[in-house]
């Protein structure tokens, strides 16, 4: 009873799980799974906001209209949701991405959802952040083919455009600038994220949310080890490990650090949402989940899975697909 009087709050809250558990007649791991459930994170809301690029709505309005503008490509038709398209879980489902004038480029495009939480951005690395990546595929010569230089010019044509990167950027005395533009896109791109997938409802404790292949699949996965890379709420650990898909001679990460030890590495993808982002690996040569399970438990873990693993593993992967980001299409000037 002492402890009770020091602690009233601890009195009412035991007195309410108590209350809640002799209702509902279940204890919180009652599954069976539990243990595996401890070693998952459910994904939060929103991912880390820096603290130079404020989180804004004139911000993230102004990043929704960059990124579906055409014309800040060389050709006027290409923007970054050409390749990241909404329909087709911010991807585009080719098996290597298309940009100006039809040129084909050497990797499959990675979806954008949830690239807040990543913390490195391509499949190589090349970039730390998203205001870091932003306005690489705008430049490179096989995706948008334009100067920054040129792209600043035909957005200063526009009076919305003034008005949009003063709101965004109040007391800038030059808003329509490459930085702002790279702010702009990366706080839009922080809101494309897909919380309360099947799996994270699992994980806040609604156990009926997974079939009982779903949560074998959990298991595998746990006890496979694919938790050494798939790991955290975004289900990457955002590093690079060496694999030589089938198809593929990319060095991947060695082009960019010129270490031979990042010869043919790769950032870990998420694999949030997979069941929408086919076709997979860094060349989009495997169609399927089942045979990217099969390349990854072979060339990754050294296991060969049988055919009911394979079931188990893709089944709970399918529980990963999320809540698709609400957002509007804008009308451009």
């Amino acid at each position: 009873m002492t402890s009770l009087r020091k602690s009233p709050l601890a009195a009412v809250t035991a007195l309410a799980v108590g209350i809640m558990l002799a209702c509902t007649g279940t204890a919180v791991a009652d599954d069976g799974y539990g243990d595996y459930r401890d070693r998952f994170e459910p994904l939060p809301a929103l991912p880390p906001i820096p603290a130079d690029n404020s989180l804004t709505p004139e911000r993230v309005e102004l990043g929704n209209m960059l990124f579906f503008e055409p014309r800040i490509s060389s050709s006027g038709v290409i923007s970054c949701a050409t390749c990241h398209n909404p329909a087709l879980g911010w991807s585009d489902r080719i098996p290597r991405a298309v940009g100006h004038e039809g040129q084909v480029g050497e990797r499959n495009t990675p979806t954008v959802l949830n690239s807040g939480f990543f913390e490195a951005q391509f499949w190589d690395g090349r970039a730390a952040d998203l205001e870091e990546q932003a306005l690489g595929p705008i430049e490179a010569d096989i995706e948008m083919a334009m100067s920054l230089d040129e792209a600043i010019t035909r957005l200063k044509k526009f009076d919305v455009y003034e008005k949009k990167f003063a709101a965004a950027f109040p007391g800038d005395e030059n808003p329509i600038r490459e930085e702002n533009v790279a702010k702009a896109l990366a706080g839009f791109q922080r809101t494309l994220n897909t919380p309360n997938s099947r799996f994270d409802r699992y994980l806040n404790g609604d156990l009926e949310a997974l079939t009982e292949q779903e949560k074998r699949g959990m298991k595998k996965f746990a006890d496979s080890g694919c938790q050494a890379c798939h790991s955290g709420p975004a289900f990457t650990d955002s590093r690079f490990h060496r694999i030589q898909v089938p198809g593929s001679e990319d060095e991947g990460r060695f082009l960019v650090t010129g270490k031979d030890a990042d010869r043919f590495a790769f950032k870990t993808p998420t694999l949030r949402n997979v069941a929408l982002t086919y076709p997979y690996m860094n060349n989009g040569a495997t169609a399927t989940l089942e045979e990217a399970v099969e390349i990854m438990g072979r060339e990754m873990l050294g296991r060969e899975y049988s055919e009911d693993e394979v079931a188990d593993l893709v089944a709970f992967l399918h529980t990963l697909t999320g809540e698709m980001p609400k957002f509007e299409i804008p009308a451009l000037p």
